[in-house]
């Protein structure tokens, strides 16, 4: 007769959970959960760091242990059986407890620990979230953080990840959405390209200057701004010179002289108090995107992920706002070509 896990008791030679080669079945949970939501070994592999044959392995073992197939293979991903099906469900509800008996006993000792995996853009991330997390280790040593950077939007129920940190509309999905504030771009160049190309008098010059932008930014060739003296929006067409998937190589390029682009505030405050970069066209305001934490629909939301949130709140707060972007935030104006300008990563 097969070996069943008793549930009370702790008679035998086994351990209850042991489902062999010492791997506990919790951790089988947490390996298959993964690799439900990725759809594929490789994927679960690399969320997990393990090497793909090791997860392989230990869903075999899992399988075998339960006595039942738990995943069928369908063209290039894997699906549920009905037994899987079940056995995910109760799986997730197990690890939310387990997560939450953690929680509370970090709780009790006033410290937040374990660790915390968090999704953000390249430029964002990079400027605000790394320095929060910087902060919040100092607070809290015991916290561990594992940061994703990617440009593509991030869905933390099906990416598992803790934190999704998106700029523009929070769209729909399996997640809560958290409002943190709001973050500010600037039209902006250096003072070297200004001094050889000339400077910009209204929205109609932009065409005439090369402008830099990350790619699927601003990609039917305007930009949209406010003009604070008539508050009317302007559509100012723009002559694409580069484009590069990264915000640091289009920045790079700005500083060296070599055109004009719209970067995130944080990225370029440095650079514009010192004067090495200058804010164009400063009467006219580019709007100001919404910051959202999207978190995976649990109750209750885990201690650290409520510390980072708070945090990712203040850190935005105590950033001062651009001035020409600060009338923005009351238009109501360009709301369609909001997700556009969600990208200048």
């Amino acid at each position: 007769m097969r070996w069943r896990p008793e549930i009370s008791g702790v008679g035998g030679t086994r351990a209850p959970w042991d489902i062999g080669m010492g791997m506990d079945l919790l951790a089988a949970m947490r390996i298959y959960v993964r690799v439900v939501e990725r759809e594929t070994m490789s994927g679960a592999a690399r969320d997990l760091g393990m090497g793909q044959p090791a997860v392989s392995e230990r869903i075999e073992k899992l399988e075998r242990f339960l006595g039942a197939t738990l995943l069928l293979r369908t063209g290039r991903a894997l699906k549920c059986t009905e037994a899987g099906r079940v056995f995910y469900e109760r799986s997730q509800g197990l690890l939310a407890g387990a997560a939450e008996a953690a929680e509370a006993v970090w709780s009790a000792n006033q410290e937040i620990g374990g660790t915390l995996r968090i999704a953000a853009a390249h430029c964002y991330g990079e400027k605000v979230v790394v320095p929060t997390i910087i902060a919040a280790r100092t607070e809290h040593p015991g916290l561990l953080v594992d940061l994703v950077l990617n440009d593509d939007l991030v869905d933390p129920a099906v990416e598992g990840v803790d934190l999704s940190i998106r700029l523009g509309s929070a769209g729909d999905g399996r997640y809560l959405a958290y409002p943190l504030g709001e973050v500010d771009s600037v039209l902006v160049a250096a003072p070297e390209y200004l001094d050889r190309c000339g400077r910009l008098a209204s929205g109609e010059d932009l065409a005439g200057h090369p402008f830099i932008r990350v790619k699927d930014t601003f990609p039917n060739g305007v930009l949209p701004m406010l003009d604070g003296a008539t508050g009317s929006a302007v559509f100012a067409p723009i002559r694409t010179a580069v484009t590069t998937t990264h915000w640091r190589a289009m920045y790079d390029i700005i500083l060296g002289a070599g055109g004009i682009g719209v970067v995130q505030q944080p990225a370029c405050a440095a650079e514009l108090a010192s004067g090495r970069l200058v804010r164009l066209l400063p009467d006219h305001g580019l709007r100001a995107l919404p910051v959202t934490a999207l978190a995976p629909a649990q109750r209750p939301l885990p201690r650290k992920t409520r510390a980072m949130i708070g945090m990712l709140r203040q850190a935005i707060a105590s950033r001062p706002a651009g001035a020409a972007a600060a009338g923005l935030r009351e238009a109501a104006c360009l709301p369609r070509l909001q997700t556009n300008m969600s990208a200048t990563r």
